[in-house]
Formats: C-alpha cells, structure tokens, sequence
C-alpha cells in the first residue's frame, strides 16, 4: 500500500479511533496497521494455481506470506492484530498466545508418541501439523518469545511441514527474528527456523516510541491498600487500561513443569497472592515469570502470620525475583509494606524488613521511570 493509496480496514480503523480520542496519533502503529491491511488484501485475493491444459489445479494452494511485527512494549502490537484477526477473511483462523500454544503442542506431540508406542507407524510431529494444518489456516500468535530448548527444537520441524500445509503465521514479539532464542542452548539448531520465519513472513518494526497503557501509571497507582470493594475496583480500572481490554491464560514450561499464568496480556500478568504463593513455586518459577513478563498485579496480599512460614518465604523470594528483575508491580494489599509480615523472630522476619524496603521503593515515580528505561533498553538492545 502506498502513501497515497485509500487507507485498508485496520488503518481505517486506528484513523477512526485516533480522530475520537480513543488513541493516540503513532506514525509507525500507522505505517504497521498498513502492514496488517497489506495481508488482508493478499488473504482475500484469489490464490494462483498452476493449471493442467487449463482445466485442472495441480500442486498445493501456495501458502500467502504472513506477517511478524517486533517492538518495543505497550506499543499497539496486539492491539493492531486483533483487529486484523477480527477482519481476516478466513474462516478457519485462530489467535492464541504464543506460550499457550506451544503447551497445547506439546500435550499433542505426546499424545502422538503414546499412539505410536501403541503402533501408530506415523512421526508424531506428523500427525500433530496434519491434525492442526485441517483446522486452522491463519495462526495469529500474541508476544512471540523462546526461551525453552524444547520450545526451539519443536518450531522448526512443525513449521516446516505446517507452511507446506498451507497455514498462514502471523505474530507480535518483542524482539526481532534474529534475536529469538538468543543464548539459548544448541541455538545453533534453531537457526533454520529463524530462515525459515523471515522467508515465510513479512518483517515489520514498529519503531521505538511511548507505551501509551502506561502513559497515566503513577506511583499512586501501583500499591492500592487496604483491601475491600473500593480497592477492588481501582484495580479492575487499571487492569483493564494496562490490557487493553483483552487477556487470556497460559503456560510458562520451566524445567520441563508448565506454570499456570491465569491472565495475561501481552507482557502484562496478573495473579492472585494466593495463586503464587500458596502453590509450590519457587525461585526458578518466579524467574520465568520475570522474563515473560515486565509488568505483574499480585491482588490481595495479605497480612501473614509467624506460622505462615511458607507464604512469607515464597512472598519474599517473588519480591527479591522481580526487583533484581526491575519488574513495574502493582499490588493490592491489607496495609502497608511494614505491616503485612509480624513475625517475631526467625530468618523470614529478617528478611522482610528487605522485602518491606523494596516494596516501598518499587511504589515510587523513580522506580516505575527506571523499570521503563530497563524494558526500552531491552527493546533497542535487539
């Protein structure tokens, strides 16, 4: 699409949205929103077919070129594909997170390998792009992020033989193709699938610019006490402002376990206390979240008690994960800081004087301004 050529459904859209206030003015959501028209036109034009004597179709519907757009966070990525998705003249079409996707193949591949210790002579990840080839035909994948081995060395086989299916990739991610999986163990064999993405999609950057979700996110904003319907409500307010109206669950595979992630969107999460504390989770676990994750709400904190060993323990550590992190976090909680451990005595009342300090410090304009920077730096980094 040209400068001068008539705006497509998605850009008509961010146009329209802009002129009543609900966005922001961006030139590159604008150019990427262009993009996203650019593949609903070639999603709706008749496909070419090589023809016998010009009567009959030989060889496969030639699979139309997807599309991958990288950037920094918050910058209108996911927003721009739901409409595009919402707009895909494709019938068979599914969205999904990128991490609840690979979770579901994996439960598949090893249902498949059941199935062939059973006898079933086919190669699992045969069956599994066969079997998801004649459902789906447009793949929208949300935050586009490897960072497992097992992730890394599946993508490339199922891609390969899903792309000679026909299916059409498109994804948002936070870094550019060439940066996937970078550092990751034996990254070498995941190189060809990085070939692989750039060939069968249309690379897009949406440049560098404000994360418009965060624009309004004050110091004032991100500790909300003590707990009742009032605090209930200002969290659901910003929770919705900081998703855009969108989230859905997924699975984060650590050290071959899945970590139930029961809202995301985007880099953003939410969990209850109860849901990271009151399950056997630890470091590692936090860490993943961390990684995939630059922004967490933990609601309903409570006040603990010197024989709620364990909750403090994992409190603790959570807090220390995502502080090294440099992680923007909102909580809910029945007080402050100071007041939600009195244990008396013993190594995880020593240790929440620190978590206490850092609660207050990740609760000020400095902090949420250096959390920011750190997630800018990342983005540029790649």
């Amino acid at each position: 699409m040209t400068a001068d050529a008539p705006a497509g459904e998605v850009a008509l859209w961010f146009d329209n949205e802009v002129a009543a206030g609900r966005l922001t003015a961006d030139a590159a959501q604008r150019q990427a929103a262009s993009a996203f028209d650019r593949l609903l036109k070639r999603l709706g034009a008749p496909p070419p077919r090589r023809r016998l004597l010009g009567l009959i179709p030989v060889g496969p519907i030639p699979t139309v070129r997807g599309l991958y757009v990288w950037g920094g966070v918050g910058r209108g990525k996911t927003l721009l594909m739901d409409r595009f998705h919402a707009a895909a003249p494709v019938e068979k079409k599914r969205r999904q997170h990128f991490h609840a996707f690979m979770a579901d193949m994996h439960e598949a591949i090893a249902v498949a390998r059941r199935a062939m210790a059973a006898g079933d002579p086919r190669d699992p990840v045969e069956i599994v792009a066969q079997g998801l080839a004649q459902d789906v035909r447009l793949l929208c994948f949300d935050e586009f992020s490897v960072t497992d081995i097992a992730d890394a060395m599946l993508l490339g086989r199922l891609f390969g033989r899903l792309f000679e299916l026909g299916l059409t990739l498109v994804a948002t991610s936070n870094v550019a193709p060439d940066r996937l999986y970078w550092d990751g163990l034996n990254r070498a064999s995941f190189l060809p699938f990085v070939g692989l993405l750039k060939e069968r999609c249309e690379i897009v950057h949406l440049k560098d610019g404000a994360d418009h979700r965060l624009e309004g996110l004050k110091a004032t904003h991100v500790y909300l006490s003590p707990l009742g319907p009032v605090t209930d409500a200002a969290a659901e307010r910003l929770w919705h402002s900081l998703s855009t109206g969108g989230e859905e669950a997924c699975e984060l595979r650590v050290k071959g376990r899945l970590v139930h992630v029961p809202r995301a969107a985007g880099r953003r999460a939410r969990f209850t206390f109860g849901e990271l504390c009151d399950q056997p989770l630890g470091a590692a676990d936090y860490r993943a979240i961390a990684r995939h994750f630059d922004l967490l709400m933990v609601t309903d904190v409570p006040r603990l008690v010197a024989g709620e060993r364990n909750r403090a323990k994992r409190f603790i550590t959570l807090i220390d994960v995502l502080y090294d992190a440099g992680r923007t976090l909102v909580l809910t909680a029945d007080g402050e800081p100071v007041d939600l451990y009195r244990a008396m005595e013993g190594n995880e009342a020593f240790e929440f004087a620190r978590t206490a300090s850092r609660l207050v410090e990740m609760r000020t304009e400095e902090w949420l301004h250096r959390a920011a920077g750190s997630i800018d730096r990342q983005s540029s980094a790649t």
